[in-house]
Formats: structure tokens, C-alpha cells, sequence
């Protein structure tokens, strides 16, 4: 569904840029780029409606009891534990799984080993440093991240497809 907004979006786009409008005196006159780019806010409304409305459909078949933050980020805390807070700057330790909506599994510390980052310094999902910041040490929850707080339209270039919202189920086991 999602690939099929992001064509969609994609031939919007290229019509937009190659649609002309002919003026009575027979010239061609090319759209203004106010106008280009209010198609193009539009259009990516569209797709973020449609992932979102994805997602919200997948809670509700799940009968899961989300909290949504501002970003669109939703989450779950499945179990709670008594250590410490994550905060910013400090290098978090957990083990996961990554799905994607569809159930399939792609990542797993089962395979891998747990994972590690320093929380601020970048390199993994935005969304997931905001999820971990909802998280004490001990405590087990579950993300559902949005592409765009993912890998958005690249993809990580190994398994995760572009516009591709993520499940994580994580334990966060340590905090530095």
C-alpha cells in the first residue's frame, strides 16, 4: 500500500514538473516553484496519511494500547524495570528484534548480539533514540517507528526497504 502512495506520489511529482499550461497568445508558461512545491507538500501529506492510517490500522488488529508521541513515534512498555533512566549522552546496551509491519523479521540480537549507541551521537533510527529516552534500564517495550523516523526513502541498503515502518521489541539491559 505504502509503495503504492510513493508511485503514486512519484508520477504527481513528475507531472507536475513536466505539466505546461498554454496561455492564449499560443506561449508556454511553466508552473512557479510556489506552485511545484505546494504539490509536493501535498503529495508527501498523502503518503505520511497513508502510512500513518497502515499503522494505526496494525494497532488496532493487534488490540495494542499505544502511546503516540508528537513525532508520530508510538510505543508500548511491556514490562517495567527499576534501574536507570536513559538520558542523552549516555551509551545504552539492549537486545531486540526488528520487524517489518508485514511480520517479517530482520534483524535479531539473537543473531547479532546486543546493540549498542551513544544516545545524541546519531547513527541509528531517529526513532529509536526517541524511544529509548522513554526507557529505564530493566524495562521491555516495543516501537513502531514511521519511515520517516527510519531509514525513510533509502532503506538501510541491506534488508529494510525504503518507506519501510519498523517494529522493535527491545530490552534495554545497561546504561553508561
Amino acid at each position: 500500500m505504502i509503495r503504492c502512495c510513493y508511485l503514486l506520489s512519484c508520477l504527481l511529482v513528475f507531472g507536475v514538473l513536466s505539466c505546461r499550461q498554454k496561455q492564449q497568445s499560443g506561449k508556454t508558461n511553466t508552473l512557479s516553484q510556489k506552485q511545484i512545491n505546494e504539490q509536493l507538500v501535498e503529495a508527501n501529506k498523502a503518503v505520511l496519511d497513508t502510512e500513518n492510517e497502515q499503522i494505526d490500522n496494525f494497532i488496532a488488529s493487534n488490540g495494542w494500547n499505544v502511546i503516540t508521541t508528537g513525532t508520530g513515534l508510538r510505543y508500548q512498555i511491556l514490562e517495567k524495570g527499576s534501574g536507570s533512566k536513559a538520558k542523552f549522552g549516555k551509551l545504552v546496551r539492549f537486545e531486540y528484534e526488528i520487524k517489518l509491519i508485514s511480520g517479517e523479521t530482520i534483524y535479531s540480537s539473537l543473531i547479532s548480539g546486543p546493540k549498542e549507541f551513544t544516545i545524541g551521537s546519531g547513527g541509528v533510527e531517529s526513532g529509536l533514540e526517541e524511544g529509548i529516552l522513554q526507557l529505564k534500564v530493566g524495562d521491555s517495550a516495543r516501537f513502531i517507528i514511521p519511515s520517516y523516523l527510519a531509514h525513510g526513502l533509502s532503506g538501510d541498503q541491506d534488508k529494510i526497504p525504503s518507506k519501510a515502518t519498523l517494529l522493535y521489541s527491545l530490552k534495554l539491559i545497561d546504561l553508561k
